[in-house]
């Protein structure tokens, strides 16, 4: 032992303030060792509150993308409060846990079929068992003040007598997509909402996304010129028992692969343009006496003209391997989007001529949580009293243009429609997305 060394302070801090005993030195000790006080934090470090929020002055230099400042929630008692309706893969693995991302809204209450289901969930997102409710006695949420939102996540033939009872109940209604199973009573869903004075909003999360957003904004400026054309694909594979699912269930799903996944590609592409279809063509297939589609259609091909003569090509079947994949083609660049439809991956290469070559930029974006945007979008309308960026009139909308593909599926000849004057016709004003 007495060929240890002894440590005096000033010795301890040379060692990087760390004492023998892994101990960090207190600021005090530290100040003394160094023969003085330190020197305070700067402004740019501590930041200043201004209108309730905290906000920094920018430390990067200016060929550095600037860091932002921090995002300001609402106090929790200031948030909207949700009920989420049905407890199915979408709202456990993505919504509820969406809700901690949220800084408009929270989570209040849960709505399911399975008492032990819901029970567990409930434990995990604290929610009280007097804010769990069972199918049978939904409408009792009109006797909760926290709910002034209902989610719901069910089957889409069920959406209907979920939307009207939650405007019955005085609650406004975030709807999956798709709206319904038809136009018919889709437009009966925005009448009682209509009716009942509250907001019903249709959860098109990729206009909330934020490299679809920056796409659009491209887009509608002409950054690269007219957009020519468009390709766009959503595909993936059914189990081999997926007859049993409710998507292959007709009533329930009110068709097969084009409602549930092709409708992102023909909701995307309205939406980037802002335009609306004025003829439509499509071919589709479903493989003989295969039980997944003895109801619903496997395979769906269509093409979409625009007023502006911008063609759309779009592809989606439950037969083949997961693909999400969007392609641009302008006057003058051409942009790839993989993942376009994901819940996440997305990104950006834009591919154009620059001087004497041509070449290829990766857009380097802050990916966000879709469904979080989208929550805390309706919650803002809520707040504001605005009308959503996605209503029950976009809804209905691509309604009326599905049927419209199947019509010429069937047929095996044009549809042509009416024109829509205006851009984001069936649309409110533009969201405010925290990227």
């Amino acid at each position: 032992m007495n060929d240890i060394p002894a440590f005096n302070r000033r010795g301890l801090l040379k060692l990087g303030g760390v004492g023998v005993t892994g101990m960090l030195l207190s600021p005090s000790v530290q100040a003394e060792a160094q023969g003085g006080p330190l020197p305070p934090p700067s402004p740019v470090d501590t930041g200043a509150v201004k209108d309730g929020k905290v906000t920094f002055q920018e430390w990067r230099g200016p060929s550095e993308a600037p860091s932002g400042n921090p995002k300001a929630p609402l106090p929790p008692e200031d948030r909207v409060g949700f009920a989420v309706v049905a407890l199915g893969r979408l709202s456990l693995e993505e919504i509820l846990p969406a809700f901690g991302e949220t800084k408009n809204a929270r989570l209040v209450a849960l709505v399911s079929g399975s008492p032990e289901k819901m029970k567990t969930v409930a434990a995990r997102y604290g929610i009280k068992p007097e804010a769990c409710y069972d199918y049978e006695g939904f409408d009792a949420i009109k006797d909760n003040p926290a709910i002034k939102a209902v989610y719901v996540v069910t089957p889409n033939g069920l959406h209907r007598d979920f939307v009207e009872r939650a405007a019955k109940a005085g609650k406004h209604v975030l709807c999956e997509k798709p709206m319904s199973v038809n136009s018919t009573e889709a437009r009966a869903m925005l009448d009682a909402c209509n009716v009942a004075g509250v907001k019903l909003m249709i959860a098109y999360r990729i206009q909330y996304e934020a490299f679809n957003l920056h796409l659009a904004e491209k887009v509608r400026t002409k950054a690269y010129g007219r957009l020519v054309g468009m390709s766009a694909i959503n595909v993936q594979t059914v189990a081999e028992n997926g007859a049993e699912q409710w998507r292959h269930k007709k009533a329930l799903a009110g068709g097969g692969a084009l409602p549930d996944i092709g409708l992102y590609c023909l909701n995307t592409a309205r939406f980037l343009t802002g335009e609306e279809p004025v003829e439509i063509m499509a071919t589709q297939y479903s493989p003989a006496g295969d039980p997944r589609f003895a109801e619903v259609e496997e395979t769906v091909s269509f093409t979409l003209r625009f007023p502006s003569h911008t063609i759309v090509n779009c592809l989606t079947s439950y037969g083949a391997r997961d693909d999400k994949h969007q392609r641009l083609n302008f006057e003058r660049a051409s942009v790839d989007m993989p993942n376009a439809y994901k819940y996440k991956g997305q990104s950006l290469t834009v591919i154009e001529r620059e001087g004497d070559q041509t070449v290829q930029k990766t857009i380097d974006l802050s990916a966000n949580n879709q469904f979080a945007a989208e929550i805390d979008h309706l919650a803002d309308c809520i707040l504001h009293d605005r009308k959503p960026r996605t209503p029950g009139e976009e809804g209905v909308q691509d309604h009326v243009l599905m049927e419209a593909i199947y019509r010429s599926a069937a047929t095996g000849a044009p549809v042509r429609l009416d024109p829509v004057q205006g851009l984001d016709a069936f649309r409110g004003p533009p969201a405010k997305v925290d990227l």
